[in-house]
């Protein structure tokens, strides 16, 4: 037999106009003011029955009060869930007569507070629950949640739901943060506007030009410091919207730029950093002077690729697309676009030759087992990924092929310091290398006066961004990049003086893009969540009710 419904009735003692005793009231403490006529529980489902009949109310159009009872109706709600079963509240309400005879209602319902709302078929707690799911979790995961906690729901009324949610007070902060994110990358970009002093996203504006910006700022006055990348649209914006407030460049940005910079140089003097490996590798000749007078030849693979990015550069001057110029060349269209995003064919070889492979740390290690005798490629990977290799069997065994071959250990040996790793080298503090690596740059330093004076460049730059000292040593740094034969700081500086007040600000203030960033990748979490496609307006709505 199908088990039958319990059906228990409360009793007078618990009901009444006060809403109950304590314990139902403890229980169901949104229910507080109604009388509960009845409780029946089923399987699947728990149903109360109550009314909430005041005496009189407020007129919702017109504020009038009035006593006067029209009729009543009974209305159905959905209310949170109670043992892991729905719950369903049929509630009998009074409809009043207005008293105003020019008021547009005649009549109007009564709503109990903190429990229902004008046109909705659920609680207030339930909206409030199934909202906070969507915020957190989007359609899909919300739906999955809400069914585990009894609750059966729509994944498109939980996005409704985030759409619904009422506009907060937005007032511009003291420091505003502005940054930009992709929609989708490479064509849709919208703007995050962060208090930076608290963290917290307060709005987003469509696109990543200065028009939006300058509007916001003009509607909400107040921003007194705005921290921005390098980007001249968010300048502008922020001089035309606030113009009073003081602008600050990010000095992650401003360390990203001179890093950028500072590998353009290295790659320049990619042939002293070959004649310096082959020193540190190989035993000093007996005659200096007959060893310098002999020239640094290109290998065919590098004459190869001086080819191939003039011709790469020749057909994206034609217009094609790096698809096209890939199948035209019949390259990967990886490769297409390294030779594409390269000036000059000295800095597309520099980057081809400089990159580092999973290899590189561990070929002392397999030069050293090798020249002891053991030849086992199993062996040999695992006692490398006992020292930190995260590489394939494969990979290892194609790199000793040469040596079964008989090729010495030291012929496979790097004929060239990596470019990336020389200027990691130039970016880092000296306490933070190894000794090896001080005596390679010691050997950097003292075998080219370029890079020689590059570092202390670089030092200086990074000890002024360190100490916030841009106000008094920012001029001084830029005069002595000036008088100084480097191409590539010549064009850090010449990028720094366009932005010059915003810079000096950002190397001697404490604000920065941090609070900023980290929204933005929290941005990107939640446009993950609902698979791409969400749009500005929901993805809005999630961003700035949404719990740092």
């Amino acid at each position: 037999m199908p088990p039958q419904p319990a059906t228990c009735v409360v009793p007078s003692a618990l009901s009444g106009p006060a809403g109950g005793g304590a314990a139902l009231d403890d229980l169901l403490p949104h229910l507080r003011g109604l009388v509960l006529e009845n409780v029946e529980c089923t399987m699947s489902v728990v149903v109360i029955t109550a009314r909430w009949h005041p005496p009189g109310a407020a007129c919702p159009a017109c504020g009038g009060w009035s006593s006067r009872v029209h009729g009543s109706y009974v209305r159905q709600l959905r209310d949170l869930p109670v043992g892991g079963r729905p719950v369903v509240i049929r509630l009998a309400v009074r409809r009043f007569l207005c008293r105003d005879p020019a008021c547009a209602k005649a009549t109007f319902a009564v709503q109990a507070e903190g429990l229902t709302a004008r046109y909705q078929r659920w609680s207030l707690p339930l909206t409030g629950l199934l909202s906070r799911i969507a915020l957190e979790l989007a359609g899909r995961a919300g739906v999955r949640l809400a069914a585990a906690l009894g609750i059966a729901v729509h994944r498109g009324t939980l996005l409704r739901l985030v759409i619904d949610l009422p506009e907060p007070a937005i007032t511009a902060p003291l420091v505003l943060g502005v940054d930009d994110f992709a929609l989708r990358r490479g064509h849709v970009y919208a703007t995050i506007l962060v208090d930076a002093a608290t963290g917290r996203a307060i709005d987003i504006l469509p696109g990543r030009d200065a028009g939006p910006l300058s509007e916001w700022l003009q509607a909400h006055p107040g921003a007194q410091v705005i921290c921005r990348d390098r980007a001249g649209a968010y300048a502008e914006g922020a001089r035309d919207g606030a113009p009073g407030a003081v602008q600050v460049a990010d000095r992650w940005h401003l360390w990203h730029n001179l890093a950028e910079h500072t590998a353009r140089a290295v790659a320049r003097h990619r042939a002293c950093l070959k004649q310096i490996a082959a020193a540190a590798d190989q035993p000093p000749p007996p005659a200096p002077e007959a060893a310098a007078a002999i020239p640094a030849t290109e290998s065919r693979l590098e004459a190869r690729m001086r080819d191939q990015h003039a011709a790469v550069q020749a057909l994206a001057a034609r217009g094609l697309g790096l698809r096209a110029i890939a199948r035209e060349l019949g390259v990967d269209r990886k490769t297409a676009r390294r030779f594409a995003y390269a000036a000059t064919s000295d800095e597309a070889v520099a980057r081809a030759i400089s990159r580092p492979t999973v290899l590189d740390r561990y070929q002392p290690h397999l030069h050293r087992r090798w020249t002891e005798g053991c030849h086992d490629t199993a062996v040999l990977h695992t006692e490398i990924t006992a020292l930190g290799y995260r590489g394939s069997l494969r990979t290892v065994y194609r790199y000793l092929q040469p040596l079964r071959a008989g090729t010495d250990p030291q012929a496979l040996t790097p004929s060239a310091l990596k470019i990336g790793e020389v200027t990691s080298w130039l970016l880092r503090p000296a306490e933070d290398l190894t000794p090896r690596q001080q005596h390679l740059l010691a050997d950097v330093r003292g075998h080219c006066a370029q890079l020689d004076r590059l570092a202390g460049h670089v030092t200086s730059f990074a000890k002024m961004m360190t100490g916030r000292t841009g106000d008094q040593d920012l001029a001084g740094w830029l005069e002595q990049v000036d008088a100084d034969d480097q191409p590539e700081l010549h064009t850090f500086a010449a990028g720094t003086r366009q932005d010059l007040a915003a810079v000096t600000a950002g190397l001697t203030m404490p604000y920065s893009s941090g609070p900023v960033e980290g929204n933005v990748n929290r941005v990107k979490a939640i446009k993950r969540q609902m698979y791409g496609r969400a749009s500005l307006d929901l993805l809005r709505k999630r961003v700035i009710h949404h719990p740092t």
